[in-house]
């Protein structure tokens, strides 16, 4: 598989930008109060992972516009002990910073919130990302920046775990060399063992 370099533009592909603007539309058509229950539903299904023995740092994202909020998994996470850092975009690419529930956070960029400047970095063993779109095979369509892709190349053996909601799922995503596969794909409907 192909590694992109940290600051390599990534290309974007006309057939992911309609993908992508589909799924978006069909998540931001979902009630709040329906996705308000299926982030709980989520937040069970992958505390039940069994991924959890390792006691590295768990990496998730703080949640925009309509995205599954990842927090009530990250607050069972901090209570049982597991360190936490959530992720910023530092000169073009993506770190990782310490942070635990209701420790500040700051506006980062891309309609973001991050931890501030200060805390320390960390390298996650597990990484929980959003999804515009995906498919069983494990491969995802973000935002187009190849953030997250980078990231897992570079961060070397990882568990990722994307979450979304069931109506963002499609056929196939137009998977490149450097896309990176999830290794688990969670909705509230079920939860996606792949590769």
């Amino acid at each position: 598989m192909t590694t992109m370099p940290a600051d390599a533009p990534v290309t974007p592909s006309p057939r992911k930008a309609a993908l992508r603007a589909a799924a978006l539309d069909r998540r931001d058509a979902l009630e709040i109060d329906d996705r308000l229950e299926w982030d709980s539903e989520i937040a069970a299904r992958v505390l039940a992972l069994p991924v959890w023995e390792s006691r590295g740092p768990v990496s998730a994202y703080w949640p925009m516009r309509s995205e599954a909020d990842p927090r009530p998994i990250l607050e069972a996470l901090h209570d049982r002990g597991l360190p936490l850092c959530l992720p910023a975009i530092v000169d073009k690419h993506m770190i990782f910073r310490r942070w635990a529930p209701y420790e500040p956070i700051v506006p980062g960029g891309f309609g973001t919130l991050v931890p501030a400047p200060a805390e320390p970095e960390a390298k996650p063993a597990i990484l929980i990302v959003p999804l515009a779109a995906f498919d069983r095979r494990g491969y995802r369509i973000g935002y187009g920046k190849g953030y997250y892709d980078r990231a897992l190349a570079e961060l070397g053996p990882t568990v990722s775990i994307g979450i979304g909601y069931g109506a963002q799922e499609i056929e196939a995503v137009p998977d490149e060399p450097h896309d990176r596969r999830l290794d688990w794909i969670v909705t509230e409907r079920e939860t996606i063992r792949c590769g």
